[in-house]
């Protein structure tokens, strides 16, 4: 097992952070570094798996810091908002009704209704009563639009 400097060592919890795998962690240490070390040794970095648990409370407060604000930056990203997205397949449901594209309008459908669904979000009972309610009432709102 390597004996990592403390400027390593951040650069580890950074990427973890972030939500890099171990492997990934540990090929980018590698290529930064030219230090080898086995993703079972990058996962004691990571407070938030067993294998951290006893990383220092300094280490854990870089840990929570850079998990925050690359939080932060995601909700900046536009597409990561469900409006966004269904303003975007508007768009191109429009697009593809001009264009008479019957096959890709259907396609937007479906994504849409999944979108407003909830689809990505929870899993869905067959026959869910609400939810069929959603995806109709969303399907006539997009069909009366020009």
């Amino acid at each position: 097992m390597a004996n990592l400097n403390e400027r390593v060592k951040v650069y580890i919890i950074q990427l973890l952070a972030c939500y890099e795998a171990p492997s990934e962690v540990a090929l980018a240490v590698k290529e930064e570094f030219g230090i080898k070390i086995e993703r079972s040794h990058v996962q004691r970095y990571d407070p938030t798996k067993v294998a951290g648990i006893n990383l220092s409370k300094k280490f854990r407060v870089i840990f929570d810091e850079t998990r925050a604000e690359f939080l932060a930056e995601i909700r900046k990203v536009p597409i990561a908002h469900k409006a966004y997205r269904l303003q975007s397949l508007q768009c191109l449901l429009n697009k593809y009704k001009q264009n008479g594209n019957y096959t890709q309008m259907l396609s937007t459908l479906e994504q849409a209704a999944k979108e407003e669904g909830g689809f990505y979000y929870k899993k869905l009972k067959t026959g869910n009563l609400d939810f069929n309610n959603k995806v109709l009432e969303f399907y006539n709102q997009i069909r009366d639009k020009p």
